[in-house]
């Protein structure tokens, strides 16, 4: 089936409708989850744990994060019985990032080592990649369809829904927040590029970045 049929079917369903449809489409085997256990990742999960609950969700661990999103990914694994995987960049590329803080002077290509190289070989083992990215979080987001073709086929369930979709569903469910939102932190990466703010704007703050190159194409990488 193609995108725009897919589009066409999925559109007008709920979060939960969608994500039930999904694997109508597509085998579990065939379906790549990714949570960075952020602010809004517990809306996703807990949709994809309702609906199928053995389903792998991967974890990159680019060795920046903050400690509290460690400890809410283990929180939310324990509470959601979730099949969590971690990965982690190349451990000498990693390495690089670090000694040369390349976070501070070059964020792209700290992203695409620690982030999308790291993801790239799962995407090629994968037909279509779930992604809880909303509309409501960037002008780019906000232009984003259902599904989305381009290296894989992405899927964005919640991609209609607003913050108050999010609190409603997740105050229901008593679902517990990020640790750091209650110090205003609304948008949470790793450490060196995340500061307090509303919406995305603690982000990569002073480096014209809001997005980390998972959902828009960054071209830098040092793998060959």
């Amino acid at each position: 089936m193609d995108i725009s049929s897919l589009n066409e079917i999925f559109k007008p369903l709920s979060p939960l409708r969608r994500m039930q449809e999904l694997y109508r489409h597509f085998d579990e085997s065939e379906v790549l989850v990714t949570s960075s256990f952020g602010t809004t990742s517990a809306y996703l999960l807990h949709l994809i744990q309702r609906v199928r609950p053995t389903q792998p969700i991967y974890f990159i661990d680019t060795t920046y994060h903050f400690p509290e999103t460690l400890a809410y990914r283990d929180q939310l694994a324990d509470q959601l019985n979730l099949n969590i995987i971690s990965l982690r960049p190349d451990q000498h590329l990693n390495a690089y990032t670090r000694e040369n803080k390349t976070w501070a002077h070059d964020p792209d290509l700290c992203c695409s080592v620690n982030k999308n190289d790291t993801l790239s070989p799962l995407k090629m083992r994968h037909k279509v990649w779930v992604s809880g990215v909303m509309g409501y979080q960037t002008p780019l987001r906000e232009q984003l369809n259902i599904f989305e073709q381009n290296d894989i086929i992405k899927f964005h369930p919640v991609l209609n829904s607003t913050e108050a979709d999010v609190r409603r569903y997740t105050s229901y469910f008593r679902l517990p927040p990020h640790p750091l939102q209650a110090k205003d932190y609304h948008s949470i990466g790793c450490v060196h590029c995340t500061q307090q703010g509303t919406g995305r704007s603690g982000r990569w703050a002073g480096k014209g970045k809001i997005e980390c190159g998972l959902h828009a194409p960054v071209e830098k990488s040092m793998v060959a």
